[in-house]
This record gives C-alpha cells, structure tokens and sequence, in this order.
C-alpha cells in the first residue's frame, strides 16, 4: 500500500463514515495549494467551503495567532479577557451593527440566531409563548444540528434524525409570493442564505433580497442573513448581501472569520435584538476566547484595506468568463456564481459531480461536488491568476477533452 492508501483505510477504521472524501492525504499547504503525503502538490479549488478565503498558512492569521499562543488561550466567559472587548467592537463595525455573540463554529451561529429570533419574538414583539414561526428556504444548508436538519430539504442531511423541531415553514427559494404567503403575526423571522452554498452556489432573482427585506421591515419581522459561506470577500464584497444593497437585522458569519486557523463563528446584530439576552441564557466555553479572538481581529483588519474584495471581484469576472466558454461545449449545463465561487452542473453524458472531482484530483486541482450533478469552486481569495487559469485548463481537459 501506499502513504495515502494506508492512511486513508487507517481512517476509514477508526472515523465514523459521515463524509466521504476524496482519496487524497494532505500533509502541508500553502497559499492556494496543498501537499499529499508522497510530496505530490494539489490547487485548492475549494478552500475549505470558504474557511480558507485568506489562504493557506498566511503569515498574518499564523502571527496573530503565534503570538497568543504566548500570551493566554483560553479564559472561559467567566472572565473577561484583554482581547475580547475589541473584537466585539471592531466586527461590530465591520457589520454596521452594534453588538456581537461569538460563538465557534457556523452551526452554533445559527442555533444562537434561532434563539434570539425567538427571544426577541416573545420579548420584543409580542409573540405568545412557544407560537414563534421562523420562515426557512427550500435547499438551505444552515448546518447539521437537530434542529437545523429539521428545516432541511436534504433527505441525506434529515433522513433518520427526528423527532424533528416545530416552529419552522419551509417556502421555494426566490419566491417572494410565497414568502408574503408565509410570514404571520407570529413570525419572528426569514433565515436565508444570500447566496445558497450546499445547493450549488444558487444566486437568487435580481430584486429577491430587497423584497425580502421590504416584507420583512413591513411586518416586524427580522431578516437573518446567513452570510457563513458567501460573507467575508468571497462575492467580491465584505457580505453577499451588499451586491442587492440589502442590510439585514442580523448577520450570522463564521468559516472565514477563523482564517482557516481556528474556528470562529458570530451573531452581529442590533442592541434591540441581541440586548434580549440575560447571563445565564446562553453561552459557549470557547466562544469569544483570546485565541479565536486574536485571530479574527487580523481576519478583520484585512477585511478593511478592501484588497481581497477586489481579487474576488476581477478574478471572479475572469472565472465566470472562462466558465461561461464551457456551456457552449456541451460539457456544462449551467453555471452560477458570483466573486469567486462558482457552481458548475456537469451534463450527465460527462460523468458525475464525483467522478469529475476524481478526475480532477489526479490532475493536481481539488474541487468537490454536490447533489450528484454539480461541483463547486472556490479557491483562495489569495490564488494567482496564473494558477487560476492552470486549474481552469485541467477542468477544460476534463470536460471536453
């Protein structure tokens, strides 16, 4: 056997099998490339779902966080520590929003915005107790917890875990008919992705989100932008919701806010909305800690120069443009996207989402598939455009080749 094949069937004895990912093992990376365990080199096309917008090892997150390590990791909110405060303040500002719960990963984000809907529902608006509605997307993706799959779509993400969590109506994903139709004097919130992630990189009608946020300002009711994915550069502006001009109440953001270095996730909202909460209510051991903190504050700071906005904006025009050129081959359906992220449907006559991935992989480019058909791109905010169109000819060579 070789380096990869004995780790992987280590792996595959000892890990549950809730993934499955592609037989590569990485031992280093760097920038927007990746190194396998015999030494051979892969472009990241993926970046960790967006965890890596900033890259791979970058030398700013890596001395935030070194110099931390140094100081304290760890307090614990039973305390108060000497960076926390300024992370607050700073993402805060970055959202244009007035107060911070930071939590850790995307799916605890979204739990906690779940609750403060809630709360802000019975304590703010009036809601009786235990009638809140929170109005979700067909094809969401917010996570995997009970009682986030209970308002998911996926049969593979729902299937087997109830008894599920009531309080949710599900309406098709653009639709604002439907979402009119939906919202009641009991619902407390909409929860969308700006941009759907897992269902394909799926961008809605020109004019949803602001008609979103009209009907939400109309009725009372909070307008939760689930920006884990597409916020923090990866659409060419700091959150996907900016491209409609929309500001929602509450921003839930996570993946990149950690830099790839540590996981980092947030609620942003309003001292309305996030002043419901009284010690004791809520929590996290590690949310908001030093170390998390450290890090994100630099995330933050690279946020501001605009930089990698930028990249993610030209290079995401020169992406779109090359994999517009493949519709016409008859190799790909459709393409969506917006910066650089990108969901690509394979016509059924070239392979499988996966099998394509395959393919790609043994040609040194990662992506990964979803819902059979489709494989999302989205490399470091930091690749060259040199690399980027490398990547873009393996996929041509796949395809049409």
């Amino acid at each position: 056997m070789s380096a990869s094949e004995s780790a992987i069937a280590a792996a595959e004895a000892h890990s549950a099998h809730n993934y499955h990912p592609l037989p590569i093992v990485v031992t280093s990376a760097d920038g927007a490339w990746m190194t396998d365990v015999e030494g051979r080199r892969y472009l990241d096309m993926l970046a960790g779902y967006s965890a890596l917008n900033f890259g791979h090892g970058n030398r700013r997150l890596l001395d935030a966080a070194r110099a931390q390590l140094e100081r304290v990791t760890l307090t614990s909110r039973a305390f108060y520590h000497d960076r926390f405060a300024d992370f607050c303040a700073q993402l805060a500002q970055l959202c244009d929003m007035e107060m911070v719960l930071p939590m850790n990963t995307g799916a605890e984000a979204v739990e906690t915005a779940v609750k403060t809907a809630r709360k802000w529902g019975y304590r703010v608006k009036g809601v009786p107790d235990n009638m809140a509605k929170i109005v979700v997307a067909a094809n969401n993706f917010h996570g995997r917890t009970t009682t986030v799959v209970s308002f998911s779509t996926d049969p593979e993400a729902r299937a087997d875990f109830g008894p599920y969590t009531p309080g949710f109506e599900i309406v098709p994903y653009g639709d604002l008919t439907a979402m009119e139709a939906a919202l009641t004097e009991n619902t407390v919130a909409v929860l969308l992705e700006p941009i759907q992630g897992e269902a394909g990189v799926l961008v809605p009608p020109p004019g949803y989100l602001p008609g979103v946020r009209r009907l939400t300002s109309d009725r009372n009711v909070l307008f939760i932008a689930d920006e884990i994915q597409s916020g923090l550069g990866r659409t060419g502006k700091t959150f996907a919701c900016e491209h409609e001009g929309v500001v929602p109440d509450m921003y839930v953001l996570g993946k990149a806010l950690g830099g790839g270095v540590v996981p980092v996730s947030a609620v942003v909202s309003s001292s309305e909305v996030l002043g419901v909460y009284r010690p004791g209510e809520h929590g996290s051991t590690f949310g908001g800690n030093p170390l998390a903190c450290a890090v994100a504050l630099e995330v933050i700071a690279m946020l501001r120069t605009g930089e990698y906005q930028q990249r993610a904006t030209e290079l995401g025009e020169h992406l779109h443009h090359e994999l517009g050129l493949l519709t016409g081959t008859g190799a790909v359906e459709t393409v969506r996207g917006r910066g650089l992220w990108a969901g690509v449907d394979i016509a059924p006559s070239r392979g499988t989402g996966r099998e394509i991935s395959e393919q790609l992989l043994d040609r040194g480019v990662l992506v990964k598939d979803t819902h059979g058909s489709t494989i999302r791109i989205a490399p470091p905010l930091v690749i060259s455009k040199e690399d980027l169109d490398w990547g873009l000819d393996q996929l041509r060579a796949v395809l049409t080749g």
